[in-house]
């Protein structure tokens, strides 16, 4: 099994790795890693902190559905270098972590969620928060119900921990990129090909669709009372993937958990509102 790390044009005076310590170079192999189930190559973004990321002030993983380049652009950039060591990665299957193809099993997202603590704890992050989007937002609460002591604090938003009919519709409409705009379809299929794309994102909807099985159609309901961390929920007031009664859910069924609604923001609100985003979770991490 091969381990491999990249890192990206907007690092490119990065020095050191934040495993071994050695130089960056593309596809550097990390063979000590062997207790992974499957091969990633990705993102992480060195900053003035990487020397010392074995105890930086603070760490944060980024956790979402796709590509940490394509989804967190201005978090990987612009957040606090000086505060924050930012871990990104592309989960199986996705970005640069193929093979694998994506599949979508019924425990994928416990899954990723076991992936992500394996991988910050090969890394040496002994605790961290965590920052998810989407998919990666139920990624990120199943991580904090599972692990209590490795997580600080947890930032969601455009997730859900249930699935409904009136979900499923939303998903069903959305079904053929083909119908996307441009400016949504064109990023993929670059970073995919057409068919990948296509055919992923169809097993996607698929997937998340087969939640209406479970009872109430849990993702992870059950797991919310576990959840003990400060947790802060962002939702986007015109997010039409996400309708409003899922953040208010989150927020009854997480203990002290606060919800910040961005009365203008979409599903992406963290790229459409960067500086705003960035300053909000930048201020509760630090709280």
């Amino acid at each position: 099994m091969e381990w491999s790390c990249t890192t990206s044009e907007l690092e490119k005076e990065s020095t050191l790795c934040c495993f071994c310590q050695e130089p960056w170079v593309n596809r550097h192999q990390h063979p000590r890693i062997t207790d992974l189930q499957h091969k990633h190559v990705i993102a992480v973004l060195c900053t003035t902190t990487v020397r010392q990321c074995r105890s930086p002030l603070s760490s944060v993983f980024v956790v979402h559905t796709g590509s940490g380049q394509t989804d967190f652009g201005p978090q990987l950039e612009k957040l606090d270098k000086r505060r924050f060591t930012v871990v990104a990665w592309d989960p199986r299957g996705y970005g640069c972590s193929r093979p694998p193809d994506r599949d979508f099993p019924l425990d994928f997202f416990h899954r990723d969620a076991k992936d992500a603590v394996d991988l910050m704890q090969a890394l040496g992050f002994r605790r961290f928060s965590l920052l998810g989007w989407s998919d990666g937002g139920i990624t990120a609460l199943i991580t904090a119900a599972l692990n209590p002591a490795l997580i600080k604090k947890i930032v969601v938003w455009g997730s859900n921990a249930y699935v409904s009919e009136q979900d499923v519709k939303i998903y069903n409409a959305i079904r053929d990129v083909s119908l996307w705009s441009e400016r949504m379809r064109k990023p993929m299929e670059e970073m995919y090909g057409t068919q990948y794309f296509t055919q992923t994102w169809e097993r996607w909807v698929d997937g998340i669709s087969q939640f209406t099985r479970n009872p109430q159609g849990s993702i992870c309901t059950e797991l919310l009372q576990l959840i003990v961390c400060p947790t802060l929920i962002v939702h986007g007031a015109k997010d039409p993937m996400v309708p409003s009664f899922h953040p208010e859910y989150l927020l009854q069924n997480i203990r002290g958990s606060r919800l910040h609604i961005m009365p203008e923001g979409k599903h992406n609100l963290h790229l459409r509102f960067a500086t705003e985003f960035n300053t909000l979770v930048e201020k509760f991490l630090t709280e």
